[in-house]
């Protein structure tokens, strides 16, 4: 597990992600931390596996939310979103479901299993920020 170490206003900063964000696509990983690290310190992974062994790996200090893409390699996001919402000390945390499939099944799919939003590819960076935001109020 890599851990970021931004360095902010002249210091070190290591404290626990506040955004855990997974994708296997580099570019849209990229735009989503440049999209909400000016309010937040955010985690990016490269799949589901990776963002379930982040959050296993930090019981006490887990983000305030979790952004997962649906169709990952090791670990699709229905089946990170499935152990978040089994696991009592994480059950409440707030989760955005980000999908290039935008049907109406898909959304219902995620919002059943547990999903607190939903944001479809392509989507814009003020949008993600506007959702994380709304999600976290």
């Amino acid at each position: 597990m890599s851990v970021n170490i931004r360095i902010r206003d002249g210091y070190a900063a290591s404290m626990p992600a506040e955004i855990l964000a997974a994708d296997d696509d580099e570019d849209i990983r990229e735009m989503m931390d440049v999209s909400l690290s000016e309010e937040f310190d955010v985690e990016t992974v490269k799949d589901g596996r990776e963002a379930w062994e982040y959050l296993e790996e930090s019981p006490d200090s887990l983000p305030k939310a979790v952004i997962l893409d649906v169709m990952m390699p090791e670990m699709d996001g229905f089946s990170v979103l499935d152990r978040i919402r089994e696991n009592d000390g994480m059950q409440d945390m707030p989760v955005i479901m980000l999908t290039s499939r935008s049907r109406e099944e898909d959304i219902v799919r995620a919002l059943e299993a547990g999903a607190d939003d939903f944001l479809a590819k392509p989507f814009n960076k003020s949008e993600l920020y506007g959702r994380v935001q709304q999600t976290l109020q």
